[in-house]
């Protein structure tokens, strides 16, 4: 995944989190998530992506939002991780989000299916840090570019 801030190696568990893992990878290959812009950064908390249409709903590639994924090793218990957006229960789709901190208050509510590479970690807190304004919006700018 390239952004903004450079270019984001991504590690998916697709053995533990196998319908994430179908859903998001055919999405990133056919470019969906191009030009898509973090919606939603909130300090030292998380940045939330993957709206390609801009209002919320997503896309998705199974017809209906499919069922959280949890699996009993993986933690909300440390940055770098990519974990499933979800607007409750077995709502996800394709809006997705990166810790920036431990958030443990997320276990049990979104699917944690891969982790993000050390090298972009710095620049994940710096775009926290400078794209944010006082609600925590990120201003309007595209974030993934590819």
């Amino acid at each position: 995944m390239k952004t903004i801030v450079g270019d984001v190696e991504l590690e998916l568990w697709a053995k533990e989190t196998p319908m994430t893992c179908r859903n998001f990878i055919p999405l990133c290959m056919e470019g969906y998530y191009r030009d898509t812009i973090s919606h939603r950064i909130i300090k030292g908390f998380i940045t939330q992506g993957g709206d390609s249409t801009g209002t919320g709903d997503g896309g998705k590639i199974y017809g209906e939002p499919f069922k959280v994924e949890f699996y009993t090793r993986l933690r909300f218990c440390r940055l770098d991780l990519i974990a499933m957006a979800n607007a409750g229960k077995d709502d996800n789709s394709s809006q997705f989000f990166l810790t920036l901190s431990s958030t443990p208050d997320l276990q049990n509510k979104h699917t944690i299916f891969g982790k993000f590479t050390a090298e972009i970690i710095c620049n994940m807190l710096k775009l926290a840090e400078a794209l944010v304004d006082e609600v925590n919006l990120m201003f309007t700018r595209k974030y993934v570019k590819k």
